[in-house]
């Protein structure tokens, strides 16, 4: 029996495709230019210690989305509709937080391919760019854009992971150092870890999986072991990618290195690897933002239409907002850091304000999850989750005092 408000039941197969393709939107929507550059810059501040942030964020990462998922999946409704069923207007006032952020944070990613293009071949960043741009539309334009979609995003990730697999194991890092340290860090950064939550599941990344895998109709109260296993296999992914990098760095640091320049990701890659270290680190920035542009683009969207809004009309919307965010960057050459600052607080803002909408949900509105008993130990774990979300929350506005400095 197919759960009101889903699509009709798919195929073992296609179910399988629609949960790989969902599990790796959200995986590579997390791993964009900004997630690069915080590993790096973070691994190079406090060296093997940085092993067990990556592990605490993992785990509250993991909290976090068992709970988005399930609910959203259950229920079968997005986010802003699941927020306008509680409180009419409420889940608009979230679509509007994810779609500014989304917008800002997507001129940020197509800066980031033309940065990943110049270091794969050398050519003009605004050119890497727009071709870049291109590129993404073209997937939204095609026949079958959700397959399409699907596919690319699961063949970044695979090329983006066994790439940084191969310059971490040359960079020869010190994994027991590493391994100790993720249980007992000799140097705990909490200002560090609440960064890496923010950054793998605030903003519009919290329901880049979870919408994906809604419109592709594998959702329901049937499917709740699939949702629960990919959610967590989401993080996984993201959590592998942020280990293997953290490991090639810190292989790099560990051997004496001091990384000075304006790209020290660049400049670490190409010490462990020499030049094919920096030809990987091209195509891993640009894999990592051309999926950031894709996920970006497709939750944004989601949030500003209906489950009801036909396929073609929401790509074509897709299409528009990916050609906007490419003029932009063309005539700015990047996201102002203003801009950045703002949206980089609005995704702190958005994860306790999202996140609350769906716990209550699964808490006192057991009618918009078609009568499924939520478990009481996953709701608990979301409560504990989201009050530490809060505290991100508040650290967020910190940003927006430096708008004014």
């Amino acid at each position: 029996m197919t759960t009101p408000g889903t699509k009709p039941k798919l195929s073992a197969s296609a179910r399988r495709t629609a949960m790989l393709g969902a599990m790796f939107l959200m995986a590579t929507s997390a791993i964009g230019p900004g997630f690069i550059t915080q590993t790096t810059e973070f691994t190079v501040q406090i060296g093997a210690s940085f092993a067990f942030a990556i592990l605490v964020s993992i785990l509250v990462d993991i909290a976090v989305q068992l709970n988005v998922w399930r609910i959203i999946g259950v229920s079968g409704l997005r986010a802003q509709e699941l927020g306008n069923k509680i409180l009419p207007g409420i889940g608009w006032a979230l679509a509007a937080l994810v779609f500014i952020g989304g917008m800002v944070f997507n001129i940020g990613n197509i800066a980031g391919t033309g940065l990943g293009v110049n270091a794969m071949m050398g050519l003009d960043p605004k050119i890497g760019g727009i071709l870049s741009a291109v590129v993404a539309i073209l997937i939204f334009l095609s026949k079958r854009a959700g397959m399409a979609l699907d596919k690319i995003v699961v063949l970044l990730g695979a090329i983006m992971i066994l790439l940084m697999l191969y310059v971490a194991i040359v960079a020869a890092p010190p994994v027991g150092e590493a391994l100790k340290n993720s249980v007992m860090p000799e140097n705990i950064n909490f200002l560090i870890i609440t960064t890496l939550i923010g950054g793998t599941v605030g903003g519009y990344i919290t329901y880049a999986g979870a919408h994906r895998m809604l419109d592709s109709g594998a959702a329901g109260i049937e499917n709740v072991k699939d949702i629960t296993r990919t959610s967590i296999l989401s993080i996984i992914v993201t959590g592998i990618m942020r280990v293997l990098l953290f490991l090639a760095i810190l292989g790099v640091v560990a051997g004496g290195v001091v990384l000075t320049s304006d790209n020290k990701a660049a400049e670490a890659f190409g010490h462990a690897a020499g030049e094919i270290g920096m030809r990987s680190f091209g195509v891993i920035l640009w894999a990592a933002a051309l999926t950031s542009v894709i996920g970006a683009a497709y939750t944004s969207v989601s949030f500003i239409t209906k489950s009801t809004t036909p396929e073609r009309t929401r790509n074509l919307i897709t299409v528009a907002f990916i050609a906007v965010c490419a003029v932009i960057y063309l005539f700015l050459g990047q996201a102002p850091q203003t801009l950045l600052i703002f949206a980089g607080a609005f995704n702190g803002l958005i994860l306790p304000f999202g996140f609350a909408i769906l716990l209550y949900a699964a808490w006192r509105r057991r009618d918009l999850l078609h009568g499924y008993a939520y478990p009481k130990w996953l709701l608990g774990i979301g409560v504990a989750t989201w009050l530490l979300t809060l505290y991100l929350g508040w650290n967020s506005l910190a940003g927006l005092s430096k708008l004014w400095a």
